[in-house]
């Protein structure tokens, strides 16, 4: 199976080669999207390609691959870290983002990425709290709920009068 990166630079080959033989960018698409199908890259990425290529008098001088970016990879958000981090916040909900990155030797930019978007934490308040409720916690709620309408079902209207409303305080 090939990577979508493999895939990408087969599909700047095609343009490459077909944009040579003099085909438009529009027919270089819909020839693509027939082959490739939901692979194919967008129309856009095409006419971008041929903008590019157009300035090229000879084909051998396109680099199809991309370059090398700056920054090295992201090696602080796999999965070793992403688990450590997950439990030092349920061990601990008021930790500070900078103790964790000191801790596992990250960033506090990587720390935070893992927080927000790979375990989708968020701060509220004080201490970090998940986004949505865990499987767990959906458990306990149905099976309370279940509960409660069991009750509501065997005593009726004397269960409603015995219920409590009001804040916390």
């Amino acid at each position: 199976m090939a990577t979508s990166n493999d895939l990408l630079i087969k599909q700047r080959s095609v343009i490459e080669f077909l944009a040579a033989g003099g085909c438009s960018a529009a027919n270089i698409y819909a020839r693509m999207k027939t082959v490739y199908g939901e692979m194919c890259i967008s129309a856009c990425a095409v006419c971008k390609w041929m903008r590019i290529l157009k300035g090229k008098k000879k084909p051998r001088e396109t680099i199809l691959r991309d370059r090398r970016r700056s920054g090295g990879p992201l090696s602080a958000s796999d999965t070793a870290h992403r688990d450590k981090v997950d439990c030092m916040i349920r061990a601990h909900r008021r930790v500070k983002q900078k103790e964790i990155a000191d801790e596992l030797g990250i960033s506090k930019e990587r720390g935070h990425h893992i927080f927000t978007t790979v375990l989708g934490y968020r701060k509220f308040s004080a201490p970090w709290v998940p986004r949505q409720l865990t499987i767990e916690m959906k458990a306990q709620r149905k099976d309370i709920c279940t509960q409660l309408l069991e009750l509501y079902n065997a005593e009726g209207e004397a269960f409603l009068r015995r219920i409590l409303t009001g804040d916390e305080s």
